[in-house]
């Protein structure tokens, strides 16, 4: 839409300016719906009409929409238009400084933003700063705005030519509509399809619409590309949050690793400018924009290769969790002395306190289970597709626990705490509280980040103890408080961690590869495409070939819902597979494409049309005329009056 407003009307400069201020409206309200005090009456640090707050984040989000899908095709589009037909280098390197700065600001806000919102804000309550992590953004926008409004002395202009996409509709619509009239053999064949609106249309739109057609068929094969670079902010920072993201000196969120992108943009854009492509032209290597876009589809393939390798080596450390007709079994001794369990005919000797001595879980097939804990026979009754912890002592079972049947999301530990001990206790982390747990009973889950966790363990009675895990990511544990417990200065040496779930094993720094791979997939494919749509382009429809090129990012968003969820594939490993060999595929349709592509330049074609126009003009007035006479003589009702003149 913003195309079609900028070479059909305002041009791209107002556009930009105007689409950018909805643009920044729309960041503005964004900003202010996530000031829970706005609507927070009564104080407790929840909005009470969170109606109202979605309301403003949707209109919001809606603004942003449109203002963002607005200027993005004009941006790149009113850059190209500052540089002569003859400053191709030039327009190029533009091309490329253009991308590594919105690189330079990707990094910058993955950086600044997570630091924004964990700063504690409000009137009422301190919480999440999401008004500031929204609105430091705003302003920068505002202030960007201003300097660019500021430098409009300096810019070369390009007006708008009109209603051109409407023109160019039309001149479509006839060829086709003209060709189906004419499609007898009897009629002669005409070069191109689109030659058949040489009746009604001049042949510079003509050109002007074959030139654009020409691109966008070659932009078919290409939201593949989009489909698979996309999934580095879903798919691979699911794949972190089953990874280890210490470093050291300083730790990744898995939500960070997307950091690695723009940093490697802004390194290897001026290596492959000043290094790459000049060694490669001194090795008389013709490497064309599209056989550039070819190579960067290739190596986005491999870099989802190297992302099934490292899941495949995730798995083998991942938990094996029931199947859909199986549960899964632990048995937790809450009493001071061994237990023996016999379930289903087998026999375990559970520890003093905890779990039996291998820490596993016992995997059955059927969900009614005989038990028999200290020669008192039960039934016991569990879920299919679940994982039970069974706390037990010497009187038989006590309490059933669901556990949890998968991996912490964002690198997070899931700690829950049974109390074997004899009164009511209450475990607190921070400002997180689990509740007060009953004697004999459990606590739900708390989600804990990574490092040193500090729990304090309390009575009714104001007695504390503290009590120190450390964390990795990923992990989960029941913590059992036993009925040896006691409040003191040892009082954390009674208790004990037993762990569910293995924290992440494999570092996150592997994935690294991959993000060389599609960055480097990225650098020849996405800055090329940019200048190649620009450079192929007719003058006055610069912006809407650049829309074009956007399109094809959202058609491969649409791809990977599509191959997703029609794939259905049980191992993520196998997905990646299937997107690199599509990948591949479709980079090899390009390749043939790109071989029968002719590369024209767009200004001297405009020029040699521009100077037959008046004689083509002049000879379509003189078709008409004569077609005018012939039908005014054989008109019947004006016989006499051209007898007469002759």
């Amino acid at each position: 839409m913003g195309a079609i407003i900028a070479d059909s009307w305002l041009g791209k400069f107002k556009t930009i300016v105007y689409l950018s201020i909805v643009y920044t409206i729309g960041q503005v309200i964004m900003a202010v719906s996530a000031i829970h005090d706005i609507t927070d009456t009564d104080r407790d640090g929840v909005p009470d009409n969170k109606t109202f707050h979605i309301a403003l984040s949707m209109l919001g989000l809606i603004l942003i929409a449109l203002g963002t899908g607005g200027i993005k095709p004009c941006v790149a589009a009113f850059g190209g238009d500052q540089f002569e037909e003859h400053q191709e280098k030039q327009r190029s390197t533009f091309f490329s400084i253009f991308y590594l700065s919105i690189n330079a600001g990707s990094l910058l806000s993955t950086l600044i933003t997570p630091i924004l919102r964990s700063q504690e804000c409000g009137i009422y309550s301190k919480q999440s700063c999401f008004p500031l992590a929204f609105g430091v953004p705003a302003a920068l926008m505002v202030v960007a705005l201003i300097v660019f409004i500021a430098g409009h002395g300096m810019y070369i202009m390009e007006s708008p030519k009109g209603n051109i996409l409407l023109q160019v509709m039309k001149c479509i619509g006839f060829a086709v509509n003209n060709r189906f009239k004419h499609r007898s053999k009897q009629y002669p064949k005409r070069e191109h399809w689109m030659d058949w609106a040489e009746e009604k249309y001049n042949k510079l739109l003509i050109a002007q619409v074959k030139m654009v057609l020409k691109v966008l068929f070659l932009y078919i094969p290409l939201p593949m590309f989009w489909a698979l670079f996309d999934q580095q902010g879903s798919r691979w920072t699911l794949q972190a949050t089953t990874m280890d993201g210490n470093f050291g000196a300083f730790i990744i969120q898995p939500d960070q690793m997307q950091i690695v992108n723009p940093v490697l943009i802004v390194i290897m854009v001026p290596i492959m400018d000043s290094a790459v492509y000049p060694l490669i032209k001194l090795c008389k290597i013709n490497f064309t924009p599209l056989r550039k876009m070819t190579v960067g589809m290739l190596f986005a393939a491999l870099a989802f290769v190297a992302a099934a390798l490292l899941q495949i080596q995730i798995d083998q450390t991942m938990p094996k969790f029931p199947s859909k007709s199986q549960t899964q079994v632990k048995f937790l001794n809450l009493e001071s002395t061994s237990l023996s369990v016999v379930v289903e005919g087998q026999a375990l000797s559970i520890s003093v306190p905890g779990f039996d001595s291998s820490n596993e879980y016992l995997t059955l097939d059927a969900m009614e289970v005989a038990v028999s804990v200290g020669g008192n026979n039960a039934t016991g009754y569990f879920l299919k597709e679940m994982r039970h912890t069974v706390s037990i002592n010497a009187a038989g079972m006590i309490q059933t626990l669901n556990d949890t049947i998968e991996k912490p999301s964002q690198g997070f530990n899931a700690i829950r705490f049974v109390n074997g001990f004899r009164t009511p206790l209450n475990v607190t982390i921070k400002s997180d509280e689990l509740g007060l747990i009953s004697p004999l009973g459990g606590s739900k889950y708390l989600m804990v980040s990574h490092g040193n966790a500090n729990f304090t363990i309390g009575d009714e009675n104001g007695q504390k103890c503290s009590y120190i895990m450390q964390l990795g990511f990923g992990s989960s544990y029941t913590v059992l408080i036993p009925s040896t417990f006691s409040f003191g200065q040892n009082c954390h040496e009674t208790i004990k961690a037993v762990e569910e779930i293995e924290p992440n094993s494999i570092h996150v720094a592997w994935q690294i590869i991959q993000y060389f791979l599609m960055t480097c997939g990225e650098v020849v494919f996405s800055v090329t495409g940019l200048d190649f749509s620009y450079s192929q382009a007719p003058s006055n429809m610069k912006a809407v070939l650049q829309a074009g090129w956007l399109l094809t990012v959202a058609v491969g968003n649409i791809v990977v819902l599509i191959v997703a969820e029609a794939g259905s594939l049980p191992e993520q490993w196998a997905e990646y597979v299937l997107f690199s060999c599509l990948l591949v595929a479709v980079s090899i349709i390009f390749a043939i494409m790109a071989y029968f592509y002719t590369y024209i330049d767009p200004a001297e074609i405009e020029a040699q049309f521009m100077e037959l126009e008046p004689e083509d003009k002049k000879k379509k007035e003189l078709e008409m005329m004569t077609k005018d006479n012939v039908e005014y003589v054989n008109s019947s009702e004006n016989t006499d009056v051209i007898q007469t003149k002759i």
